[in-house]
């Protein structure tokens, strides 16, 4: 039976933009030191060939203990399950950094048991190491039997902190015709829209943020932010960046506008004011604010304070 509304002991992070950084590639780490963004993931999966896993893996140690991070938080995604250097990459990042990380990311998460194994071998690790640092996990949905499971592994850990849709793998996994990762090819309609949406509505049942996949066409940052805008609307809470140039337009598209706010915080105001003098529902500069309206309005007003606007 799927258990919803599952405690969650972990911190609230902002997530509008996470930007991936190949953990091989000492330049990009370096550069990624001094980025203002909500979160940073070093990468030891797709971004790595497989014979530079172990040195990628080292790099991101050493750039965990030693780099001065400007970024809100700083994650590391590991590679699948499946793989012969998942359990290294646990043992090996929390033995060696577990202090530094906020969460691991979990590539080609398509089951619960493939959460169960990684969180389990956190118990151990923080148990054993004395941890005070207790790290989340972020499941990337990056294949139909992901999707198809997706419940599962929503309600798989406390430790759960996000699904991520990877929609580069995804339409792979799905025999998809597409130029590049993100684009919508031939298909009139949004050609993401159902697992996007699914995602989404699991995601809130859960208590998990729901993060969308990467544009792969750093150059068009106007698709991009048409992408982002759309995606937030639906009611996801930030999108993966792959290059640098996208961060500032995804930090400014997941955040409610200066303007949103002030409105949000005058209806809160107005509402507080009508519930006082025994009224359910007034207007508000032409528009009606309800009990069911104002659950929108402090969604809004939530996600401000978390991004400190």
């Amino acid at each position: 039976m799927l258990r919803l509304n599952i405690p969650r002991p972990q911190p609230l992070r902002p997530r509008r933009c996470q930007l991936s950084v190949p953990g091989s590639s000492e330049k990009m780490l370096a550069k990624a030191e001094a980025l203002t963004v909500d979160s940073i993931i070093l990468d030891l999966e797709d971004a790595v060939a497989p014979n530079a896993k172990e040195l990628a893996r080292g790099q991101v140690i050493k750039a965990l203990t030693e780099h001065q991070w400007q970024a809100t938080s700083i994650s590391v995604r590991i590679n699948a399950t499946d793989t012969p250097w998942c359990h290294e990459d646990i043992i090996h990042l929390v033995s060696h950094a577990g202090a530094q990380i906020s969460t691991l990311v979990l590539a080609k998460t398509n089951q619960a048991a493939d959460v169960h194994f990684v969180h389990l071998l956190l118990d151990q690790l923080e148990q054993k190491l004395g941890l005070q640092n207790r790290i989340g996990i972020e499941g990337l949905i990056e294949d139909v039997s992901g999707l198809l499971h997706i419940e599962d592994i929503a309600g798989a850990s406390d430790r759960l902190e996000s699904l991520i849709f990877g929609l580069g793998d995804y339409s792979a996994s799905q025999h998809m015709r597409l130029n590049a990762i993100g684009s919508t090819g031939d298909y009139p309609p949004d050609i993401w829209h159902y697992p996007r949406y699914k995602l989404i509505t699991t995601c809130h049942a859960y208590g998990l943020d729901p993060i969308d996949g990467p544009y792969a066409d750093f150059k068009d940052l106007d698709t991009l932010q048409t992408e982002a805008k759309n995606a937030a609307t639906l009611g996801m809470f930030g999108k993966w960046a792959i290059h640098p140039s996208q961060v500032e337009h995804l930090q400014r598209a997941f955040a409610p506008s200066p303007e949103a706010v002030t409105q949000a915080r005058k209806q809160q105001a107005a509402f507080a004011a009508a519930l006082a003098n025994g009224q359910g529902a007034i207007a508000v500069d032409g528009v009606m604010v309800d009990a069911a309206s104002m659950r929108l309005v402090q969604n809004l007003l939530d996600r401000a304070e978390l991004y400190g606007l």
